[in-house]
């Protein structure tokens, strides 16, 4: 059957992009750019940091010692103390929890909700994908940080609000994404005859389309990551985030800002580590941006 026959070559050569990853193509190129395997190894010492920190950490992030009040660097607090005394090291290795948790929990939230709609806007289109469409450019009409802050404001102060705020801002991102892509393939050869062989809707969206669209999703969220990260610091800062006394580096800031002159390690350390952390993932995101293009040499 001249159907049959089309189906198989055409199928193949589509996914070929997300099989990549398993035949180290996608890190041969990757390797070529220095700056994406800094971010890389970075991202990694990061994630590192923040599973083995009771391991790490000198001293009880949130043990106060009103005889070490805002001291400074020294061997016995490597990045000295703050105003209650605590050891500032063991604050930033617990933070990057906070961080990281903040950055990949918010991520999947909006990658959980904003696929599956950006699938359906793309894939189906007519009215559903004219509703899906105008809520995503209303979401996108306002500022990402902004919006973030006013609903973590009206969800009220915790780290679990946080994270629900920022995956929600993010959401947009991921549906106006995901339908471009659908709506670049889903005229393709392969989709007509995946179609033409009697497969319904649902599995030709997540066999056939998902499945091509990974790679530029995967790039999307390290980017939103870090986004992400300074999204939560901000809201920590503002004291909407992760509530004191437990560690984290937008707290920290808030906290290190009344003592600028005569403590300014307070503020150095927590936001030297919120901008190598964001740094890294850009650069990642940038480096798997250029290995995954089919047109870089």
């Amino acid at each position: 059957m001249p159907t049959i026959a089309t189906t198989k070559p055409a199928v193949s050569p589509k996914i070929s992009s997300v099989t990549n990853f398993f035949h180290g193509r996608l890190w041969r190129r990757l390797s070529k750019r220095k700056s994406a395997l800094v971010g890389l190894f970075v991202v990694l010492f990061v994630v590192a940091v923040a599973i083995l920190a009771p391991l790490l950490a000198p001293y009880d992030p949130a043990s106060q010692s009103w005889t070490a009040v805002r001291k400074a660097p020294s061997m016995a607090h490597l990045f000295g103390t703050d105003e209650a005394g605590r050891d500032i090291l063991s604050r930033i290795i617990w933070g990057t929890r906070a961080s990281l948790l903040a950055g990949l929990t918010s991520v999947g939230i909006a990658m959980a909700i904003g696929v599956p709609l950006g699938l359906a806007a793309g894939f189906l289109g007519g009215v559903v994908d004219g509703f899906i469409s105008r809520f995503t450019d209303a979401m996108l009409a306002c500022p990402f940080l902004i919006l973030a802050i006013a609903l973590a404001a009206f969800l009220g102060p915790s780290l679990t609000n946080a994270m629900l705020a920022i995956g929600i801002t993010a959401m947009p991102l991921f549906i106006r994404l995901t339908r471009g892509q659908v709506l670049s393939i889903r005229a393709e050869e392969y989709i007509e005859a995946a179609s033409a062989v009697g497969n319904p809707r649902w599995r030709i969206a997540v066999r056939h389309i998902l499945p091509n669209i990974l790679p530029q999703l995967m790039v999307q969220a390290t980017l939103t990551i870090a986004s992400a990260i300074i999204a939560e610091a901000s809201m920590s800062f503002l004291g909407l985030g992760l509530q004191p006394p437990a560690p984290s580096w937008g707290s920290m800031l808030n906290s290190a800002q009344r003592f600028m002159s005569n403590a300014p390690w307070m503020a150095l350390w927590p936001g030297m580590a919120i901008f190598m952390t964001v740094l890294s993932f850009n650069l990642l995101g940038d480096g798997l941006r250029d290995a995954l293009d089919p047109r870089s040499r």
